[in-house]
């Protein structure tokens, strides 16, 4: 007796079975394979895939490469177009995939609760310039406070997660949402008060 064989599904409804979409609003730039540059506003994304309004879409199979606001590089393949923008995948191994899970969690969480967004509060002094930063894997490395809020901080460390890592600086959790050079950005889970700015770092208004 024969079997009717399985549809194949394509790349993207594969990713769509495979990664639960978030509706998150961010901004940034994307280039094709042309060279040129373009603003582009994401529409949905999960660590597969992700849409955005575009005022340029290319061509079907065409490599795009993206830098978006709060999540870095990504780069894949142009998959669908519709009016006014495109869809591309995200070509990403699973440590990558499971980071920007953390990330679109974070990013959906925020929106959600209505947690403070990176710099919202003014930035403090403080007494205490040294912490210390832990990875989720226990690891502890020493780092220097360049700047501090109430909601996250710049800091200087001799490592540098990737932007999506989940980190403690000091007993505060946060996570990693920008590089820079010899540093990165920490959004705090939830922004402190004062007395907690003070006893954990001397801080100051």
């Amino acid at each position: 007796m024969l079997q009717s064989a399985t549809p194949k599904l394509t790349e993207a409804e594969d990713d769509r079975r495979r990664f639960r979409r978030v509706r998150i609003d961010l901004a940034g730039r994307y280039m094709l394979p042309d060279r040129h540059e373009y603003d582009c506003q994401v529409i949905d994304m999960s660590p597969g895939g992700v849409s955005f309004r575009a005022p340029v879409s290319g061509r079907l199979k065409d490599r795009v490469i993206a830098y978006l606001d709060h999540i870095g590089r990504i780069e894949g393949a142009l998959t669908r177009l519709f009016d006014g923008g495109f869809a591309m995948t995200i070509d990403a191994g699973a440590h990558k995939r499971e980071k920007l899970a953390n990330q679109l969690t974070w990013l959906a969480n925020r929106t959600a609760l209505d947690l403070p967004e990176d710099r919202q509060h003014d930035r403090l002094e403080q007494t205490n310039s040294f912490s210390q930063i832990t990875l989720a894997d226990g690891r502890a490395f020493p780092c220097r406070i360049l700047d501090l809020s109430r909601s996250g901080a710049a800091l200087r460390s001799s490592i540098v997660p990737d932007a999506g890592t989940p980190v403690k600086l000091g007993d505060t959790k946060g996570l990693v949402i920008r590089a820079f050079k010899d540093g990165f950005a920490v959004e705090f889970a939830s922004a402190l008060s004062e007395d907690q700015l003070r006893q954990q770092f001397g801080a100051v208004a």
